[in-house]
């Protein structure tokens, strides 16, 4: 199974500001460090700025014109803009990339500025998020006008005439762990971004991500998205993001992921790797470490999803030394 990782900016260090900044903060940088973490064998980028919303397509829209292969994930909340705008604006987005816009949709806004009046409730929440979801992808597939009355959103008219090159598949990235979050995410999501947790409790998680999707026959289609912080020393902290913490050498921390690689997960989000020298050493090693790794568990155990070998043996740090040669 292929292994994805995503790069989620954090915050970092600019000269002229004198303290941590959003990583977006000067985009003449942040091009460079956007091709960096494009050649550097990263296949998404997060875009989720403290400005909100509005804010993050902008900056989307930017990332896409200045990479030629990564899939920009936009942060995106039910409640912020109509559901008939929001679909012609990410439809333009879609087409702008070349269908290499991803949606994550989170059940709150960063700010309360940043939305219209909030269901009160867990549940309405994510009712909310549930009819909004409909309504795009209803947006993006109809081919005529049509009307609606929900409970949150009413539309008179409602067409999307651009459609982007992927219409309604769109890959929507969701999360959570109630009941109702899992069940709105069973009925849409793509990816399923996980929980930090011991290796117990995040396969726990999948089963009952699992579970959800089963009940609109979506079990394997959803692809699994695990938040992994990279700790370094005199980096900059990142807020908003709970991810399993891993530190150490990169072939340590490569080591380190083989055991989520096997519960079936196919993508690693880093968080806590926004300056150059970092993101370059972690896809130079790390990322390249795993990649040989799994490729040469799945040529000994060739059956979908098992990194194990026969013996149930997972790789040594001395091993690891061994791929390191190999890839330098």
């Amino acid at each position: 199974m292929p292994i994805e990782f995503t790069h989620v900016p954090g915050k970092t260090h600019a000269a002229d500001a004198g303290s941590a900044v959003p990583f977006f903060y000067d985009f003449v940088e942040t091009a460079t460090k956007l091709s960096l973490i494009e050649d550097s064998g990263f296949q998404n980028i997060v875009v989720d700025d403290p400005a909100g919303l509005l804010t993050n397509m902008d900056i989307a829209a930017q990332a896409l014109d200045r990479t030629s292969s990564l899939e920009v994930v936009l942060t995106h909340w039910a409640g912020v803009i109509a559901p008939a705008v929001a679909a012609r604006q990410l439809a333009a987005l879609d087409a702008r990339s070349g269908g290499r816009l991803a949606l994550r949709m989170l059940s709150e806004p960063l700010d309360d500025d940043d939305a219209e009046t909030r269901p009160v409730g867990h549940t309405v929440v994510w009712q909310r998020i549930d009819e909004y979801l409909v309504l795009l992808k209803r947006l993006w597939s109809n081919d005529r006008p049509f009307d609606h009355e929900g409970a949150f959103y009413s539309i008179k008219g409602g067409y999307v005439p651009r459609k982007g090159p992927h219409g309604v598949d769109v890959i929507i990235r969701m999360g959570g762990q109630s009941g109702t979050a899992l069940k709105v995410a069973g009925r849409h999501a793509d990816v399923f971004e996980l929980t930090a947790g011991s290796l117990d409790e995040i396969r726990q998680l999948m089963e009952r991500a699992r579970s959800a999707a089963a009940e609109h026959g979506r079990a394997g289609k959803l692809r699994f998205a695990l938040p992994v912080r990279v700790r370094s020393e005199g980096g900059a902290s990142t807020v908003g993001h709970k991810a399993v913490e891993l530190s150490g050498p990169p072939a340590q921390i490569a080591l380190s992921l083989l055991p989520y690689a096997a519960l079936g997960i196919s993508e690693f989000m880093i968080v806590g790797v926004d300056r150059p020298r970092e993101i370059a050493s972690v896809g130079r090693e790390t990322i390249a470490l795993l990649r040989n790794s799994l490729a040469r568990r799945e040529a000994e155990v060739p059956q979908p999803g098992a990194f194990a070998s026969r013996g149930g043996r997972i790789f040594t740090q001395g091993e690891f030394a061994g791929g390191m040669k190999a890839i330098s």
